[in-house]
């Protein structure tokens, strides 16, 4: 079932499932265990994490103070990723419209579509936020900087984790202490999404995110995609084209895959150029598009394809038969990936812009300082809200 979170309907069902998340936790009496229940979150406090979070330290210190040093590094090329991710999507949005990627507020990058991703979603989330707190409150401890609580809040349809330093202490700390646990946070989630990508480069699934040149190092690309059958009186039969021709092309659109099918628009009307394989021959066909039954606005060329992921890994050491479990992998490393890049903008809400006021405070006064962390909020927020308003742009609110 396809939901659409910008109609009411959904709306009401998340509010109801809401109301009924805070019913049965009155009714477990949950605030008597350390949660705290209000009309509008649930929040879970843990008091004992610093002691879990010694023990684990006595055994990993020396990789613990490895990653807390990659950490810092690796929060300055996460922000510099992040600026270029959003300053290059605007200009393909004006230079190479295909290519645009249509952000969300709720995590830019990812997209739900269906009730099945909303699924994967909600099972990531918090495997994602044990993670990046835990990392944050490791290489706390390492700096020596007491942890008062670690937990999550709920915040009706909103997901958050929590580790939370005393924090007279982590003011007095050390400027690269204070960097080293910020950093932490967004830096495991990105090591996390790295070793799961290894993992699922065995998987032809994953070739969907792969970029040039890795898709050419380890999967076998396909010719294009099968045409199994023709629609009857459709403008691909008009126009010559029969099963198992493989289409290459529509209108200079390289078509590799079935998804690439969304990066070309077709208007009901016009005519567009269809290349194809037949018997390893290349032919093209004129061939004029016509309107969907569904929606009488989007075009059709007239054919039924073949929609499964046609590459094929290069080095199929493990056999990938559960499709779920595939798909739920490929989400979780989705999410892990674009948390741990968006949280190092310098945004007063995100990691980056602790990151950023730790490297400049006591450099200048407090004045400048704060001058200069809101022109560095301002030009952010600009740039996330234009890649949100292209987005709408494109093609309406939210891509969810």
């Amino acid at each position: 079932m396809e939901l659409d979170f910008i109609s009411d309907n959904s709306i009401i069902y998340v509010l109801i499932a809401w109301v009924i998340i805070v019913l049965v936790a009155k009714g477990l009496k949950l605030d008597k265990r350390g949660f705290e229940i209000k009309p509008y979150s649930l929040t879970y406090k843990n008091y004992q994490v610093q002691s879990a979070l010694t023990k684990m330290l006595n055994r990993t210190r020396r990789g613990v103070r490895i990653f807390a040093d990659v950490s810092v590094v690796a929060g300055f090329l996460m922000m510099g990723f992040a600026f270029w991710f959003l300053l290059s999507n605007v200009s393909n949005f004006f230079v190479k419209p295909t290519e645009f990627a249509q952000l969300t507020v709720l995590i830019p990058g990812v997209t739900l579509t269906s009730s099945t991703a909303i699924a994967y979603f909600l099972l990531s989330i918090p495997i994602v936020l044990v993670i990046h707190e835990g990392a944050h409150g490791i290489v706390a401890t390492l700096e020596k900087i007491k942890i008062k609580t670690g937990g999550f809040a709920i915040f009706i349809a909103m997901f958050a984790g929590f580790v939370e330093p005393d924090e007279e202490e982590f003011n007095k700390a050390k400027r690269i202490s204070k960097l080293r646990v910020i950093g932490a946070g967004a830096t495991s989630n990105v090591i996390f999404s790295f070793a799961l990508g290894a993992i699922l480069l065995t998987n032809p699934v994953f070739a969907i995110i792969v970029p040039e040149p890795l898709l050419g190092w380890f999967y076998e690309s396909p010719e294009g995609v099968l045409v199994l059958s023709i629609i009857q009186g459709s403008g691909a039969e008009k126009a010559g084209l029969e099963p198992n021709d493989i289409i290459t092309a529509i209108n200079d659109v390289s078509v590799i895959t079935p998804l690439d099918f969304q990066k070309i628009e077709m208007t009901p009307g016009e005519t567009v150029t269809v290349t194809v394989l037949r018997e390893e021959k290349e032919l093209q066909f004129p061939v004029i598009v016509t309107p969907s039954p569904d929606d009488p606005e989007r075009g059709l060329i007239g054919i039924m394809r073949d929609n499964s992921f046609a590459y094929k890994p290069l080095y199929n050491v493990i056999e990938w038969n559960n499709p779920q479990l595939s798909m739920f992998l490929l989400w979780l490393w989705m999410i892990s990936f674009f948390i741990g890049i968006i949280n190092m903008l310098p945004l007063p809400i995100l990691d980056g812009g602790k990151f950023i006021h730790s490297i400049i405070e006591k450099r200048l006064s407090e004045k400048s300082v704060n001058g200069f962390m809101w022109g560095i909020y301002a030009f952010t927020f600009a740039l996330f809200g234009l890649n949100i308003a292209l987005s709408y742009i494109k093609s309406g609110w939210f891509t969810i």
